[in-house]
């Protein structure tokens, strides 16, 4: 325990390091003049093959995110550097002149402070409310393997129910789009964003004390509920669990749409370029390291706690939104401005119009195309749900070692985003989605050993092999993951940039969440049940070779996504619409 807590303080130092240092966005960020996405649907950050992950989001300039603490004075001072490197700035022997010695050494940490950990934004209450709500997001993550443990052990679920409820947690994220539409054309109580995060946060905290409740012993006890799911009492307990998770997963992909709205407002309001790309690294950096604390606490709190307990701990954060987003700098909308702005009908219309619009880009095939092969690429099923019940039933883990699995595969992803910055920034996506495809294939199928228990004839305990294989999935799944989010936002042409994403990426979750039901399907056709895992090697075998069906279909990609991003960011944007501007 004590060695396993110490691993984690030093994942969580490293992590900080790192986001500090601009390595986790730069991998993802893409030129703001071509586009500006609102928001990532993928704010789960989930690779159905690569097991759970932290969020993850779009940023919108990779030139002036990268800001470690030596470019900061670069930029603050740009006539006394011209071109010169980072590296030929920092000049440690030089004597400071006579004024800069009267300056207070407190000024001068203030100024470190700044420069590292928030990327050289000036920090104030705004800046603070949204870092803490994305900070939020990740570490909502707490009850993760609450929910899991809830459904399974308390509930009574079968391994192909689990996947399936799993599948329609994910469809309030497959709906984002109109969360934007809602908020941005109809103010709540005069304002656009803080009021519904203020809802959001309210209804969040509601859902998750209910479940840390057991709402109050009003539907029934659990204890109702046998392995068949019999009992009135416990299927109004099952029905309303169902209900209630389902509401907390719309309230947090709602406050994310608001929240990507209020980001990226402040990047196009702003003239300072550390803005542009360093407040989306630091909302990025704050959801990685709330999923990242909470990735170990989900399951070592399940060791000294119930899953009700655990829902009652977590009901804080949401509410924890709501009391921030008061600082959050909104003017309110009064009457004559919403009288200036445009009646309801005048709202619809503007609706109307970025409906026909959406539907005017989605049509062109360098849009569809390349969108059809990420829907395919994404609904293959996953037998997640049932290996879930063997490692727990069978190979007899408990909560607090999921909850270190959760910690490694977190760390791993980071590790993906690194390697890929570092090394295949260069590379065509259309060869990365194509070649981690196949690797993935041998790396799914190795889980085999572990379902015949053959790492044990091969002397590889059964722990140390779900961690080696967690995190080689996890880094492989990273690798495939990043092309598709900078092919789905160079897809997106100018006009309809933050719609078509959101929606682009809308689809991709409910492909995502195809891929679960179709997997909690095939898991109840081979009979593998809690206690029954004699087809599990069947069904894992299935999942992963049927991951391959896409690759069929790979030309789809051909055009932009024959480009590697370097390419991309280079100049050689493939326009794939004409600037809607030509049309009027």
């Amino acid at each position: 325990m004590k060695s396993s807590l110490l691993i984690f303080l030093c994942v969580v130092h490293t992590s900080i390091i790192c986001v500090s240092n601009g390595f986790v966005c730069q991998s993802i960020r893409s030129d703001s003049s071509k586009y500006r996405p609102s928001s990532v649907a993928i704010k789960q950050f989930r690779v159905n093959r690569a097991g759970p992950l932290s969020s993850q989001k779009i940023d919108e300039d990779r030139q002036t995110a990268k800001l470690p603490s030596s470019s900061t004075n670069a930029v603050e001072n740009p006539p006394s550097i011209g071109s010169i490197s980072l590296n030929e700035i920092s000049v440690p022997n030089v004597s400071p002149p006579a004024a800069a010695a009267t300056t207070p050494d407190t000024s001068d940490l203030a100024t470190k402070l700044k420069n590292s950990l928030f990327l050289g934004i000036t920090p104030s209450p705004e800046i603070i409310a949204i870092m803490t709500i994305y900070f939020v997001e990740g570490a909502l993550g707490l009850a993760r393997l609450a929910q899991t443990f809830l459904l399974k052990d308390t509930l009574h679920l079968s391994p192909a129910a689990l996947s399936a409820l799993t599948g329609l947690f994910t469809l309030p994220w497959t709906i984002k789009p109109l969360y934007g539409f809602l908020s941005d054309g109809f103010p709540l109580w005069g304002y656009r964003r803080r009021s519904y995060l203020i809802l959001a946060g309210i209804i969040g905290c509601a859902s998750y004390a209910l479940l840390g409740a057991n709402f109050g012993g009003l539907l029934g006890d659990a204890a109702s509920i046998g392995s068949e799911g019999g009992g009135a009492g416990g299927e109004m307990l099952l029905r309303g669990t169902v209900a209630t998770l389902l509401v907390s997963s719309a309230c947090v992909a709602f406050s994310d749409v608001v929240a990507d709205g209020i980001v990226v407002q402040r990047t196009r309001d702003s003239d300072d370029p550390k803005v542009a790309g360093g407040l989306q690294s630091l909302c990025w950096g704050s959801a990685a390291l709330g999923g990242l604390i909470s990735a170990y606490f989900s399951g070592s709190l399940l060791e000294v706690m119930s899953p009700q307990d655990v829902f009652g701990l977590t009901a804080v954060l949401p509410l924890l939104v709501a009391a921030i987003a008061l600082f959050v700098d909104e003017e309110p909308i009064t009457k004559s401005q919403d009288e200036q702005e445009g009646s309801l009908m005048g709202t619809g219309d503007a609706v109307k119009e970025q409906v026909e619009a959406l539907w005017s880009a989605v049509k062109k095939p360098e849009v569809w195309r390349p969108a059809l092969f990420l829907f395919l690429w994404q609904s293959t099923p996953t037998g997640e749900g049932a290996f879930l019940y063997f490692m727990t039933n069978d190979l007899g883990f408990g909560p607090e070692f999921l909850g270190r699995v959760r910690l490694i595969t977190a760390v791993s992803a980071l590790v993906g985003v690194w390697f890929y910055q570092k090394c295949l920034r260069n590379v065509s996506i259309k060869k990365i989605l194509f070649w981690t495809s196949i690797a993935s294939t041998p790396l799914g199928l190795s889980q085999l050993l572990l379902i015949t228990h053959t790492n044990r004839l091969l002397h590889i305990p059964d722990s140390l092999f779900v961690f080696g294989d967690d995190v080689a999935l996890t880094i492989l799944g990273q690798l495939a993951f990043l092309p598709t989010l900078v092919l789905a936002a160079r897809i997106c042409p100018p006009g309809v940039e933050a719609v078509l994403f959101a929606t682009l990426m809308s689809i991709n979750n409910g492909a995502g969440a195809l891929g679960t039901e179709i997997g909690a399907a095939l898991t109840q056709y081979l009979g593998v049940t809690e206690n029954n895992f004699d087809n599990l090697g069947l069904l894992t075998i299935i999942c992963n070779v049927s991951s391959l069906y896409p690759l069929i279909f790979i030309n789809l990609l051909d055009g932009i996504a024959e480009k590697s991003e370097e390419e991309l960011e280079g100049g050689n944007i493939i326009d794939v619409l004409p600037d809607p501007a030509e049309k009027m």
